[in-house]
Formats: structure tokens, C-alpha cells, sequence
């Protein structure tokens, strides 16, 4: 599991460190691609396989799905830990995100987010000035999602 926040710093090579406490879980490589609000989302190999082949089954029933399954597998890109514990972020990613230098690495329990320092910054700003209503919504989703099953 992934929790925590944590500052790094991509280098010249575009080779991210990450946290040593996370290596272990990482040790079998990771799949990072395009994440949600302009972040990266780094799962770990298996973890990411298990999220393909959903994506791949339910990809044929939608547009919506189909357009998912492109987004988040057409510019995903697998990378092995080195022993240093750091992972190299493609270019065409990093452009994405718009990380160059420093990053904010966040633990979000079964995927790491890779952020620009000011774009998670406004995140963040944006969410604890409206937590609870945030909240509030969120549960409202949770109790309709359990009625439809």
C-alpha cells in the first residue's frame, strides 16, 4: 500500500527516485502512464495488468470505455526499479505532466501520483477549501453505487 507524501526530484536523464519504503512493493517493475489532472499514475506491473485487462473486456461495450482504454495504455510505459530505486519517466510523460526538476510523489494506496509541486498545490488548495461538501458528495456516490448493485 502506498501512503504519504514526499518530495523528489526528476534528473537530467528523466530518472525519478522513489521512496525506499515503497521499493519492495516496486521490485517487480512499474507501468506509469497519463493519470487524472495533469499527474502521473505509477502502478506497479502487476497490479497495472490486472487494471489492462479490465480496460481490454470492457473497452469493446462503449465510446466512453474505448476512449479510456486508449488514454490510459497508449502512452503507458513500463520501467524496471534500478538499485538505486529510481525509475525512468518516458519523456512524452513527463511533457505531460509537465515535470522537470522537482515533483511531489503521493502514495494513493494502490497507485503512486507523480505531480508538478504547483499543479498538486492548487489541488490541494482546491479540496480542503471545500473538504466537507467534497466529502459529503463522495458518500452520496458511495450509497448510490451500492443501491444500483
Amino acid at each position: 500500500m502506498f501512503l504519504g507524501t514526499h518530495t523528489h526530484s526528476i534528473d537530467e536523464k528523466g530518472r525519478l527516485t522513489l521512496p525506499a519504503k515503497w521499493r519492495e512493493e516496486l521490485a517487480g517493475g512499474v507501468t506509469i502512464t497519463r493519470g487524472l489532472d495533469e499527474c502521473l499514475f505509477v502502478f506497479p506491473k502487476d497490479e497495472f495488468a490486472v487494471i489492462a485487462r479490465e480496460l481490454d473486456v470492457k473497452m469493446l461495450q462503449a465510446s466512453d470505455s474505448r476512449n479510456w482504454a486508449r488514454y490510459v495504455a497508449g502512452m503507458a510505459a513500463e520501467s524496471d526499479i534500478d538499485k538505486q530505486g529510481r525509475v525512468l519517466i518516458p519523456q512524452n510523460l513527463r511533457g505531460f505532466a509537465g515535470l522537470d526538476g522537482e515533483v511531489v510523489v503521493v502514495g494513493v494506496v494502490s497507485r503512486i501520483e507523480v505531480w508538478h509541486p504547483e499543479k498538486y498545490a492548487a489541488i490541494n488548495k482546491t479540496v480542503e477549501s471545500d473538504v466537507n461538501s467534497v466529502a459529503e458528495r463522495l458518500g452520496q456516490a458511495i450509497q448510490g453505487a451500492k443501491v444500483d448493485k
